[in-house]
């Protein structure tokens, strides 16, 4: 994957409209403040403090002399910035509904019920969602599918959903970051200029020590998480899939199509694409459903009538037309990034950042703090990889490091990471698919919490890393 985009650096900016170190911190503490008050106080959905930090770094932007021109190209850019990501959060949610009608989805939570039990259930699911996110490279696609029918198997084990979501979500973003399919460990790889393959050999010990510990924790939760099954519980949701879906191996159609073309190479949008007519041609040739309902399922979605309230909800989807609020969400957020980006605040934030590390394992965890930091500020995962990984990479050479530190350093705490910010593109459409807030899965979202925790203590222990200081990188120089 690449993109055609260069982060605005501190000498790109005109020095009459640069805001000096203490003025960049007034929108960033703005957009935290405001963040903070209307989602954890006031209870708002995300639109609305997104609209006020959106008016807030308008304002700024027009006291530091950008005209609207300005700073609607730096939303443009944003929006430009998440565009497949946008567009592949309309395909999941078609998709979704497209493949309950169709009744793989369904099929999936049938046989699950009957291979899984309380104990071996959130261990198996994390390594099977890992399986399958390497497979495909897309842990979204990922949640989108395997996820959702894992909540629903959890739900008849008596499993909590949002320890199912952890695991699920634990499993498909360690899985993609050690993909050579994965479009965020491309991006890492390439914008720091390092061979693909050296770069997941790099992300290899820190992966593996996160997600290690990941499942030993699903393991430890999964002794007491299901307890005893209520009685007739698995029978009667098994029942109710049966008695509404025709559940023949000809269900596993579009599963079998979609990640056939992943594992064959083909890009993400494409495939889910494929997936989607897959989805609808099974609802008509197995299920029995008419042309045009077929397809009024993919615009507006499911609602099951299985004689089971707790299935109904479970397959309850909202199809295309069901998207709309996750992606306001995302538009909102990712215009955001674009003003904090073109009005020249993460470009002062990152020059500062540069003067301050004073080591190589500092320039890393400063480099691993970034990451997290712009995903929160501009809910992008992608700008997470893009504007530490091309700003600070002469600082990398200056250090003596090689570049796979680099973009270990911005993948191991950019990419997993999003999934727990409730306004970040990843925290949105998670929370959406699984039916499960971010605030509430977070917590038993363990690689997501271990991976960066790990970089930071590898690097504090000086594993791996050069220990190249500033006064040593000084004196070469001269």
């Amino acid at each position: 994957m690449t993109f055609d985009f260069t982060p605005t650096t501190v000498d790109d900016l005109d020095p009459e409209r640069r805001p000096s170190f203490v003025l960049a911190l007034v929108p960033v503490l703005a957009v935290v403040t405001f963040l903070g008050i209307g989602s954890a106080l006031l209870g708002l959905a995300p639109h609305v403090p997104l609209l006020w930090s959106i008016v807030f770094v308008g304002a700024f932007g027009r006291y530091l002399g950008y005209q609207w021109t300005d700073l609607s190209d730096g939303i443009t850019n944003g929006l430009l910035m998440g565009s497949q990501a946008l567009l592949i959060l309309f395909t999941i949610y078609a998709l979704i509904a497209t493949w309950v009608d169709a009744g793989t989805i369904p099929a999936m939570m049938y046989y699950g019920l009957e291979l899984l039990t309380p104990t071996v259930f959130l261990p198996v699911t994390v390594v099977l969602a890992a399986v399958v996110a390497f497979s495909i490279g897309s842990s979204w696609t990922t949640v989108g599918t395997l996820g959702v029918a894992f909540v629903g198997i959890g739900a008849g084990l008596g499993v909590p959903a949002p320890m199912t979501v952890g695991a699920v979500i634990s499993g498909a973003y360690a899985g993609d970051k050690q993909s050579p399919l994965s479009d965020t460990t491309n991006l890492a790889a390439g914008v720091t200029n390092t061979s693909l393959y050296d770069h997941i050999h790099r992300m290899r010990t820190g992966t593996a020590i996160a997600f290690g510990l990941s499942i030993l924790g699903f393991a430890a939760l999964g002794l007491r998480a299901g307890g005893e099954i209520p009685v007739n519980r698995v029978a009667e949701i098994q029942t109710a899939l049966s008695g509404t879906y025709d559940l023949s191996v000809l269900v596993f159609l579009p599963l079998i199509v979609t990640f056939g073309l992943a594992l064959y190479g083909y890009p993400a949008l494409p495939t889910l694409v494929v997936g989607v007519v897959a989805g609808v041609c099974t609802s008509i040739l197995v299920q029995g459903a008419g042309f045009v309902a077929a397809w009024e399922v993919f615009m507006n979605g499911t609602a099951p009538e299985t004689g089971t309230d707790l299935v109904n909800e479970l397959l309850a989807t909202g199809g295309l037309t069901g998207s709309a609020w996750t992606i306001t969400v995302v538009v909102a957020a990712l215009s955001l990034g674009g003003l904090l980006e073109h009005t020249g605040v993460l470009a002062v934030l990152a020059d500062r950042l540069s003067q301050a590390v004073w080591s190589s394992g500092s320039l890393i965890a400063g480099t691993g703090l970034s990451a997290i930091l712009i995903n929160a500020l501009t809910a992008q995962q992608y700008m997470s990889i893009v504007l530490p990984g091309l700003t600070l990479r002469n600082l990398y050479e200056e250090f003596g490091l090689d570049s796979d530190e680099l973009s270990r350093a911005v993948e191991a705490a950019g990419t997993p990471t999003g999934a727990l910010i409730p306004w970040h593109a990843g925290g949105v459409f998670m929370a959406s698919a699984t039916g499960v807030p971010t605030l509430e899965y977070a917590p038993f979202y363990l690689f997501g919490l271990l991976s960066p925790l790990v970089l930071f203590a590898m690097t504090l222990t000086g594993r791996g890393v050069p220990t190249t200081d500033r006064a040593e990188r000084v004196q070469t120089a001269d």
